[in-house]
């Protein structure tokens, strides 16, 4: 048994003592602690007078060495095939920065001459012209639209109204019904036509037609005017209410 811990401390420290430089540093902890492993089996075999046993490896510790020698050996041609492509890229970037040249940065501008690129950046200036250009033009425009609202010809509403002024009774001179009606002057109001009909029991009414401008006169107003008459009037309709 003693034998076989010696092989395969030796293996390993063989192993281990084979990989590259880029792990030496985990490669020194484990060989300082198969070292040491070594060193405590060596100490038991003296203690034991130095007897010793030819022991044969079985398969399964066999196939273990052969697997860390195999990692041992893909492990070093790993690390040799990065070496070589990390030198070629070297070669090649070197190779690059060569050819193509690398162009000094740009010199950053002195405070003489930020000095002059300001004294030539007019901050009021322009926005005070700006101002007088925008001035202009809404002072045109407003022009403009005045001239168009001047030549423009306003629509007038208008109405036609036919009113029936009704009398308190048969006696009621009905001429002077409509003489009093038509003494009515409004601004927007323009008397038209009149006749008189029979209502009944010898009573007849006015009818009498007018045109009025909508925004200036309306039935409400007539009304009230005509209602006046208290001694000739009784009542007034509006008959008829047409949009000229």
């Amino acid at each position: 048994g003693s034998h076989l811990f010696v092989l395969l401390a030796n293996k390993l420290g063989k192993a281990v003592s084979s990989r590259p430089k880029v792990q030496a540093r985990t490669d020194s902890v484990i060989a300082q602690e198969l070292e040491r492993a070594r060193s405590n089996i060596q100490r038991c075999l003296s203690r034991q007078g130095g007897a010793s046993k030819t022991v044969e490896l079985t398969p399964e510790m066999a196939a273990r060495v052969e697997a860390v020698e195999k990692e041992n050996r893909a492990l070093r041609a790993t690390v040799s095939t990065l070496t070589t492509q990390v030198e070629q890229l070297a070669k090649r970037l070197a190779a690059l920065e060569t050819s193509s040249g690398v162009e000094p940065a740009a010199a950053e501008p002195t405070p003489a001459a930020a000095d002059e690129d300001d004294s030539d950046l007019d901050l009021f200036g322009d926005d005070d012209e700006d101002d007088e250009e925008a001035e202009r033009v809404k002072a045109e425009r407003i022009a403009a639209y005045a001239e168009r609202k001047s030549k423009k010809v306003a629509v007038i509403a208008k109405s036609n109204i036919i009113l029936d002024v009704k009398p308190w009774d048969d006696e009621t001179d009905m001429k002077e019904v409509e003489r009093q009606v038509r003494t009515i002057e409004l601004d927007g109001l323009l008397w038209g036509s009149s006749k008189l009909v029979e209502v009944g029991y010898g009573i007849k009414k006015l009818v009498i037609s007018c045109v009025v401008v909508d925004d200036k006169v309306g039935t409400d107003i007539l009304e009230e005017k005509i209602t006046a008459f208290e001694d000739l009037v009784q009542s007034v309709d509006v008959a008829a209410f047409n949009k000229i």
